[in-house]
């Protein structure tokens, strides 16, 4: 039988602020790998139990991930923008891998690790395994029928048909902050940090200092297929390696040895072979061409 300790703890926090890291945040590829990765051993699989090594993550884990999640089947695995959920008929498991974090299907005679926090017991020995060496994550409850609060005022998912040039376009009028800001805000679409937003405005040659404000609807056009385009190959390639970043099948991503901005300041542009430039926006290193981004 699986321990269950009930954490200690009320609910999440709404907002709370930690000092900036300088390693990068799975992104949406990273998180879309993840899902597709473990659907096949959880989907249709009864959650036996919960197993607790500490009561938090970056929020409390609520008592009902412990009370209301053993005995229920998953139904399926979603992405909403960075989240996880894990849908049962009484609600949904709602996961962050926040910056270090990693979800494996395991035997569940595997030794946990000093940063193995969370395991969900499953049928045939085996177990969801959250590794998180920061604590930057979350796992939380979204009772069924119900939206978390996370999740309520987030944007349109990138590779909707909701999201296009003509929706950029609307949303930009009047905005003054630079383009790169307005995209990395989860109000207008989510999903997009900064790896692949730098790799989009580079492909449409956007600058990301322009006030978003200032970019016309053809250019927006450029950029919703640009993102659109790089997104779809970062998961087709198993999203983007980073220092802490697997896949839930130990195996990194392949999409980093293909960025043409992210990480590449002062080297060659893949265009025009002028030194790239790099500056910090909105608490993000940003790395464009002069040259070619206007």
């Amino acid at each position: 039988m699986a321990r269950r300790r009930r954490p200690r703890g009320g609910a999440p926090l709404a907002a709370r602020t930690h000092r900036l890291h300088p390693v990068a945040m799975p992104e949406l590829p990273e998180v879309e790998t993840t899902r597709r990765g473990l659907a096949p051993h959880l989907v249709e699989r009864r959650v036996a139990g919960v197993v607790l090594r500490r009561p938090d993550l970056r929020w409390p884990i609520p008592p009902e991930v412990v009370d209301c999640l053993p005995g229920q089947r998953i139904v399926d695995v979603r992405r909403r923008a960075k989240y996880l959920l894990l849908d049962t008929r009484a609600g949904s498991a709602l996961l962050h891998l926040g910056m270090s974090g990693s979800l494996r299907v395991l035997p569940a005679s595997v030794p946990a690790g000093p940063h193995d926090h969370v395991d969900l017991v499953l049928p045939a020995g085996r177990v969801l395994r959250f590794n998180d060496p920061r604590r930057f994550g979350c796992l939380l409850w979204q009772p069924a029928g119900q939206v978390h609060p996370l999740l309520r005022a987030l944007g349109p998912e990138p590779l909707s048909e909701d999201f296009d040039g003509d929706y950029l376009h609307a949303r930009s009028r009047g905005r003054s902050a630079p383009v790169k800001a307005f995209l990395m805000d989860q109000r207008v679409v989510v999903g997009v940090g900064n790896i692949y937003t730098a790799e989009a405005l580079f492909a449409a040659g956007v600058s990301p200092l322009r006030a978003a404000g200032r970019v016309s609807r053809e250019r927006y056009g450029r950029l919703a297929d640009a993102i659109k385009g790089i997104l779809r190959h970062a998961i087709a390639r198993g999203g983007t390696t980073l220092r802490d970043f697997l896949s839930p099948d130990g195996a990194p991503g392949y999409f980093e040895q293909e960025l043409s901005a992210y990480g590449r300041g002062g080297q060659p542009c893949t265009h025009c072979a002028r030194p790239l430039k790099q500056a910090w926006l909105a608490q993000r290193a940003t790395v464009w061409c002069g040259h070619c981004q206007r």
